[in-house]
């Protein structure tokens, strides 16, 4: 199966983007909302969550991982690749890839949590690509909890983004990243705040792209993993809650079984 996780539920755009690109293929999903956010913790931590994280899917079938987290991704990429033998998948590289190429001014703005934006991980990505672009950042620490709240077309929401998103109006970015899977949930009222003419770069759907390139690639790789036909895809939480399932119906447009997940790491 394709293992994705996540610290929340902000990942199932992810899974949804694969699911819809790759539906021949199994999902399992884990979203550790017990130890959510993750991007007010600290890269030592991320990474150990993000190691269990993966030793969870493997349990339960995954043969290529998705780490659809962008502070995972920051903080962690380097140990999972290090530690282990599999596939590994990432936004920010896709996300990367498709601001640069959509940026008509090269003036590029990035939200996402503490940990994605101290990492420095966007700007760095962008600059190895076109060293004459600017990049803005934003660290937005309120969103993922009001996210996870299913809070999002509250007053207080829209005016917590109408805050985060002045000092990137400010500077005339001309195409925004969402630095966060959950970001994605908010999409209408962030394109409304920064305005029409800015592009709004959501890896989710490049990201389900570059998989099914490789895949398409890789036949071998390919066959290691669950097709559909052997089962239904399966969603994982640390933490079963009522704003998660309602947020999982909002992302599928359909009921999804969130299941129990006891055995992951020190929860």
């Amino acid at each position: 199966m394709i293992g994705i996780f996540d610290s929340g539920v902000g990942g199932m755009t992810v899974a949804r983007a694969i699911e819809q690109a790759l539906p021949d293929y199994r999902l399992v999903y884990f979203g550790d909302l017990a130890r959510t956010p993750y991007g007010s913790k600290s890269p030592d931590t991320i990474s150990r969550y993000s190691c269990q994280n993966v030793d969870f899917l493997l349990s339960r079938g995954a043969r290529l991982i998705v780490v659809a987290c962008n502070s995972a991704a920051s903080a962690a990429a380097a140990r999972l690749e290090s530690s282990y033998d599999l596939p590994l998948f990432e936004v920010i590289g896709p996300a990367v890839k498709q601001a640069v190429s959509l940026s008509p001014r090269g003036r590029i703005g990035v939200i996402g949590t503490r940990a994605t934006i101290r990492s420095g991980v966007y700007e760095r990505m962008i600059r190895e690509r076109r060293a004459d672009f600017q990049v803005f950042s934003q660290p937005c620490p309120l969103l993922v909890p009001l996210v996870e709240e299913g809070w999002l077309d509250k007053r207080e929401t829209r005016m917590i983004l109408r805050r985060y998103l002045a000092p990137l109006k400010q500077r005339q970015v001309d195409t925004l990243v969402l630095g966060c899977t959950h970001y994605p949930l908010l999409k209408e009222l962030i394109q409304h705040r920064i305005g029409p003419r800015v592009k709004v770069i959501d890896s989710s759907r490049a990201l389900a792209a570059e998989l099914g390139d490789f895949l398409a690639a890789n036949p071998d790789v390919a066959a290691t993993l669950s097709p559909s036909s052997e089962g239904e895809n399966l969603y994982y939480v640390s933490d079963v809650t009522e704003a998660a399932a309602l947020t999982a119906r909002r992302i599928f447009g359909r009921p999804i079984q969130l299941r129990p997940a006891i055995d992951v790491g020190d929860i």
